[in-house]
């Protein structure tokens, strides 16, 4: 028995009241982390397009966020009298609010209006970034005078206010699904009130004190507010799985040997050490996200370090001193009769598995292969408000906009021209000219709007006359188009199209801007939702390659020192990295291909969400890492006992496939209560974790593994001759 181990057996009291303590100390700032969270995160400063936004921004004086108030009338026209006259009353104390910076008004900006007639948008500029405009939504709306017209509000402030709300009902109705199935199968597995309890016990610790960690970090650095749900799936699914090994092996070793003490003592130095090894490859992939620039990636992947660091912490202190105290409670239950039961069970089977290894690898890996297969046609995209259900009203406008104006009028692409000589010269206005009608030949695009497109009925030889004397424009219209679209050496040019911001089509515009060869003393920058969308999933794959190597190999590290085996943690890494790519087909076929959209209730999106596959690679390689671990430390034990290869695989699974599955079904658990969420990418990465982790304990782990075993042999710990005292002297006692 280690000194630790009994310094934590003898203190028991003491170690629970620091535990609670801890819980106790965090409530404070658990209580306020929601204050604290930020929206967004999805871009970086060295993107083009957001190069563009802060030109527009800093040059041309353009308002960080624009709040759109639609405003429709089925009897009135947008440009009649008193159509004009009820929308600029309405808003008449929105323009005196203090962040309101402008209101753009339809009557002097025909684009605002629909075809029709019967619509249009008042564009509200705010002095408020856009991750922060949400908070003051309510003081807007209530600050809207009531009118005869129907008035609807969206744009980003209102889109960023619902991804908010919807968050929280996400976590809320989550956890109100999660904690009680969880309980469930606990007793299912345990037989026993108490010792259920427990997992979930250690579990609500680790979130709760993760949570009020987080808050401190919050105070330093940004953390956004979809972190937190993060932080629930892990939580309550790792410290779950944890304990739920430790109390299993408790049990096992208190029914041959009745002493509390001692039986502890094994459960932690064997369950409890393959925990720890499995929550150090866990951390390990989600630190990866660390490593990303973008705020959104790199809070989640800070967030759920924190409570798979937490869940270890409290699965091999915590919770040894509770079973210490509650013993004589944990250990009922029928414990014996199942135990006996599922070893006869997964011991027949991993023996079916060994007798014709080849057939099983020749029959599994082709339906792996075959579920991945769909992920070679994703298409990455980022978020629109199409991602939330329709009862919300940014959606609401999301659609009546595309409706009434067409899917391109909110996503204009914004060209920037930037020149060393003055743009109103004959050179200059050339240059714009030819480029300005060159992309009002691209198919698809309905008009554009620079200094070189006043009115389609002016030539080149007329706009060179009115700019003559750009400093005394006698045209008053002209005046204004040009102090409007013209800072010192920089011009930009917006261009409306047919396509939505996610249409191939509007991506193939903005790739042929960018290749756009202009003259030497001339700089062209795109911007826009479009260009913004494809800068994001650039950046998030050149990004990707280092935190994958960094991920695979610090995994295969642990693995190494752990298993004392060169081939077994190739073995492992490329079993995970099967079940990751057999889960993202499905998230393809699913969310982009829109199969079972019925069923899970969400409109399909035609694109796989950018940072998805990402997020979900950081934490499935090491959720599936952890049930390898935990197999192969059960099966390394038994091969140090008997140096057998065929009966450790077999009497290794046997013993620990019981505890392995019932983990997996926590985190499935977890993970399928995340599908009633109203967000798509919550729902995407809670359905995607329980697929995961379903097909790699089930398909991989069980029946995979087992045969792919049998065919390396001893060739499995194989293991170079320098390595060979240390080999003997870490002997690996883990708990499956």
């Amino acid at each position: 028995m280690s000194v630790v181990i009994e310094r934590i057996l003898r203190y028991r009291y003491i170690v629970c009241l620091l535990w609670l303590l801890l819980v106790v100390i965090s409530l404070p700032s658990a209580v306020t982390l929601h204050d604290k969270l930020k929206l967004g995160g999805f871009t970086t400063d060295n993107l083009e397009s957001v190069q563009v936004e802060k030109i527009l921004q800093e040059d041309f004086k353009q308002s960080p966020t624009a709040l759109a108030i639609v405003f429709y009338s089925p009897d009135l026209t947008a440009d009649s009298p008193q159509f004009v006259s009820e929308v600029k009353r309405s808003l008449s104390k929105v323009s005196k609010l203090p962040y309101v910076t402008e209101i753009l008004f339809h009557d002097i900006s025909p684009q605002q209006v629909s075809p029709d007639r019967h619509t249009a948008i008042e564009v509200v500029g705010l002095s408020i970034p856009a991750e922060e405009s949400y908070k003051v939504i309510d003081e807007i709306r209530d600050s809207i005078r009531p009118t005869s017209l129907e008035v609807q509000i969206g744009g980003a402030p209102i889109f960023y206010a619902d991804i908010e709300r919807a968050s929280q009902k996400d976590l809320r109705r989550a956890e109100l699904l999660a904690i009680p199935i969880g309980a469930i199968v606990l007793y299912w597995v345990f037989g026993s009130i108490v010792a259920a309890a427990l997992p979930l016990i250690v579990g609500g610790v680790s979130v709760f004190i993760a949570l009020g960690l987080l808050s401190q970090v919050a105070d330093h650095t940004d953390i956004s507010l979809l972190a937190v749900n993060a932080v629930t799936i892990l939580g309550l699914g790792l410290a779950v799985d944890y304990s739920l090994f430790i109390v299993t092996r408790f049990r096992e070793e208190y029914e041959n040997s009745e002493d509390v003490e001692q039986s502890v003592a094994i459960a932690v130095t064997t369950a409890g050490k393959a925990a720890f090894f499995s929550g150090l490859t866990v951390g390990l992939g989600l630190t990866g996200l660390i490593l990303f620039k973008f705020m959104f990636l790199r809070s989640v992947g800070i967030a759920a370090t924190a409570v798979v660091t937490l869940s270890i912490l409290a699965s091999i202190i915590l919770l040894p001193a509770l079973i210490a105290i509650l013993s004589r409670f944990v250990v009922r239950g029928t414990l014996s009769r199942s135990i006996a039961g599922s070893y006869i069970f997964w011991r027949s089977l991993a023996e079916k598995m060994m007798s014709k290894p080849l057939l099983v690898v020749f029959l599994v890996m082709p339906v792996l292969v075959s579920m991945g297969l769909p992920f070679l046609n994703a298409r990455f995209s980022s978020p629109d408000p199409s991602i939330l259900p329709t009862q919300y009203e940014s959606r609401r406008v999301f659609d009546l906009v595309n409706e009434s104006f067409g899917p391109g009028s909110s996503a204009p692409i914004t060209v920037v021209v930037e020149a060393n000589k003055p743009l109103t010269s004959p050179s200059s206005l050339d240059l714009l000219f030819r480029l300005s009608r060159a992309v009002q030949q691209e198919a698809g695009v309905t008009r554009v709007f620079s200094i070189v497109d006043i009115d389609p009925r002016l030539s080149l030889e007329q706009y060179k006359l009115i700019y003559a004397n750009a400093r005394n424009i006698r045209d008053p219209f002209a005046d204004t188009f040009l102090r409007s679209f013209l800072s010192g050496n920089k011009t930009y040019m917006q261009i409306f199209t047919e396509y939505g911001w996610n249409d191939p089509k509007s991506k193939d515009i903005v790739t042929k801007l960018r290749n756009t060869q202009l003259p030497a003393g001339y700089k062209l920058l795109v911007g826009g939702p479009t260009a913004q969308v494809m800068d994001i999933s650039s950046e998030l794959w050149r990004e990707f390659p280092p935190v994958f190597f960094f991920v695979i190999a610090s995994t295969y590290i642990v693995l190494l020192y752990l298993l004392r085996s060169l081939l077994l943690p190739l073995k492992a890494i490329t079993m995970n990295l099967l079940s990751i790519c057999a889960s993202f087909g499905a998230l393809v076929w699913i969310f982009q291909e829109g199969h079972l959209s019925r069923l899970f209730r969400f409109d399909p999106q035609g694109y796989v969400e950018s940072t998805l596959p990402i997020l979900m690679f950081c934490i499935l390689f090491g959720l599936s890492m952890d049930y390898e671990v935990l197999l192969l430390s059960r099966i390394k034990e038994e091969w140090d006992k008997h140096k057998d290869n065929k009966q450790a695989v077999i009497s290794g699974l046997a013993r620990s496939a019981r505890v392995v599955t019932s983990a997996a079904l926590i985190v499935v658990v977890v993970g399928l209560s995340f599908i009633s969420a109203e967000i798509i990418l919550t729902k995407a990465l809670g359905l995607g974790t329980a697929l995961a982790v379903l097909i790699d304990a089930t398909l991989v782990r069980m029946i995979l593994v087992p045969a792919l075993m049998r065919l390396l042999g001893d060739w499995n710990w194989w293991m170079p001759r320098l390595s060979a005292v240390s080999q003997r002297e870490h002997s690996i006692d883990a708990e499956m």
